[in-house]
């Protein structure tokens, strides 16, 4: 099915990005990173270039089986329907409903309103205030949904498409010095995914673009 290694076009410290790299290590695909740095020259992913890749000039963007495909949840989809194992949408159709609703919480109700792109606009002293309280409400609504539908992780007792949301959110959210006391059942499933081979070798401070100060 491979037409050549697969590209992910990607920035160390997107949280997108790092969803991806994720499911990438789990189904065990090798692949070649493209770092597009979101900050230098002033945001890479308004190149001429990137912007035919990725309309939306957002990474992560995936060229693989001649393909190419934006927005981290349709690609980790697309691998999913492609690369079946190891899986990460359950079989049962309710608890595939619950691994969507939580990815889609995250990926469309919390991430994207701390995202760099926003913190710009809402101005330097209100950012961290901004980015606590979107990451707050979203994490009020997210321990509650995971006392009904967690397991060892998310969903159950198998990783899924939720988990790989989940710790780039709680990195994020680490990130804006958010008190993470009172999400007791995010800090679980989070601390028991970071100790995954998948999740380590995806990690931020581990990425060819990682700054040598941030590595690992």
């Amino acid at each position: 099915m491979q037409a050549g290694k697969p590209i992910l076009y990607s920035y160390f410290r997107s949280s997108c990005s790092w969803r991806v790299r994720i499911a990438l290590a789990l189904k065990g695909i090798n692949y070649e990173t493209v770092p597009i740095n979101l900050i230098k020259d002033g945001g890479q992913q308004f190149s001429e270039e990137f912007q035919t890749l990725n309309p939306m000039k957002q990474v992560p963007a995936l060229k693989i089986d001649g393909i190419t495909i934006g927005q981290s949840l349709a690609i980790i989809e697309y691998l999913e329907e492609t690369r079946p194992t190891p899986r990460l949408l359950p079989q049962d159709p309710k608890k595939r409903a619950s691994v969507r609703m939580i990815s889609d919480l995250i990926a469309g109700g919390i991430q994207p309103l701390q995202n760099l792109s926003v913190l710009k606009q809402v101005g330097t002293e209100n950012q961290l205030s901004w980015a606590q309280n979107v990451i707050c409400s979203g994490f009020d609504a997210l321990e509650q949904i995971l006392h009904g539908t967690a397991g060892k992780f998310c969903v159950g007792d198998e990783v899924s498409m939720a988990d790989l949301c989940l710790v780039p959110q709680v990195a994020n959210a680490d990130r804006f010095k958010v008190d993470l006391n009172p999400y007791p059942t995010i800090r679980r499933i989070n601390k028991t995914l970071l100790a995954l081979e998948a999740f380590q070798v995806s990690h931020p401070c581990r990425q060819p673009d990682t700054p040598a100060e941030l590595r690992a």
